[in-house]
C-alpha cells in the first residue's frame, strides 16, 4: 500500500513499539557468578620518581663555579677560532670564494 510521507503512523515508523527487543517472557541468559574469592588488594600504583634533596648552598656554589670555568674555557676556544678564521681571510684574500 502506498503511504504519503506525512501519513506515516508512529507504529509504522518504529517497529520496536510493536515488537520490543526483549519481551518479558524471554529471560536474558546471565553468566554464572564465579566462586567467592578473597578481595583483591588495592591497585598497584608506581612509585613517583626519586627526587634527590636540593644541594646545600655551598655545593651549589661549587657546581656553579665549575660550570662558569667550563663556559669560560669554551668562550676562549670560540674566540681563538674566530681570530684564526679572520687571519686566514686576511692572508688568503678571500680564496674560499
Amino acid at each position: 500500500m502506498w503511504w504519503h510521507r506525512r501519513w506515516r503512523c508512529w507504529w509504522y515508523m518504529n517497529p520496536y513499539i510493536i515488537y520490543p527487543p526483549y519481551p518479558p517472557y524471554v529471560q536474558v541468559p546471565q553468566q554464572p557468578s564465579p566462586p567467592e574469592q578473597q578481595p583483591s588488594a588495592a591497585p598497584y600504583y608506581p612509585l613517583p620518581p626519586f627526587m634527590p634533596p636540593p644541594p646545600s648552598p655551598e655545593q651549589e656554589i661549587e657546581a656553579l663555579e665549575a660550570y662558569r670555568a667550563e663556559l669560560e674555557e669554551e668562550l676562549r676556544s670560540v674566540e681563538a677560532r674566530i681570530k684564526e678564521l679572520r687571519e686566514s681571510l686576511s692572508k688568503g684574500g678571500g680564496a674560499g670564494k
